[in-house]
């Protein structure tokens, strides 16, 4: 197996998050390149900051977004994307075993995109209220469902719940929606818990806000 390492632009207050999270579950290296979002700087802009406008970045990634990764030439973008490669790169039991898990971590990392995170990071951003709670009950009831077992996938810890629970997490300011799924809330937290998530939340903590 290749071991070089993989280079991830971004920072921790971002979607890169997601990348970082399982890279230390994998304990796997990588270089991170500071990319801060553009949104979040005033002008005038220090000339030694890279952000997602920045000439330099655009080559990387023409969309401007963050994260990207690159790994031996391979250059992806997409968070959630990277995850599902750089978990079948890796293997291991975060990893798909067969073809239906594989389809199965892609079709959660799809869900979380479309069904949850246009409300849950309006959640993270705004607050709660009634639209996006609303919004979100149903998803909630059907992640509930699919953690009968524990976890999303075959039951065991898998890229699919670090995909989606990052998602989650933008809803976590919104304690009914949590309160009327216990499955998701008991999953949530030992998520949280993970030494792997600890150490990529503590560097989160440490970065500008």
């Amino acid at each position: 197996m290749n071991l070089r390492m993989i280079t991830i632009y971004g920072v921790h207050r971002s979607r890169a998050s997601r990348n970082i999270w399982l890279a230390h579950e994998l304990g796997i290296p990588f270089k991170l390149v500071p990319v801060v979002q553009h949104y979040r700087l005033k002008e005038p802009i220090p000339a030694d900051i890279v952000h997602t406008k920045s000439p330099s970045f655009l080559k990387v990634n023409p969309n401007g977004h963050i994260p990207t990764m690159e790994d031996n030439g391979l250059v992806l973008h997409e968070s959630l994307a990277i995850n599902l490669y750089i978990a079948k790169k890796h293997g291991g039991p975060l990893a798909p075993a067969t073809v239906a898990e594989d389809g199965l971590m892609g079709m959660w990392a799809l869900w979380a995109m479309t069904e949850v995170e246009p409300h849950s990071l309006s959640i993270a951003q705004h607050g709660p209220s009634p639209a996006t709670l609303d919004a979100l009950r149903g998803p909630f009831a059907v992640l509930d469902e699919a953690l009968a077992d524990g976890f999303l996938v075959s039951g065991r810890f898998t890229v699919a719940d670090i995909n989606v629970a990052e998602v989650v997490r933008y809803a976590d300011g919104a304690t009914e929606l949590f309160k009327a799924a216990p499955r998701v809330k008991a999953w949530f937290e030992a998520c949280r818990a993970r030494p792997a998530y600890r150490k990529m939340w503590d560097a989160r903590e440490k970065e500008p806000a």
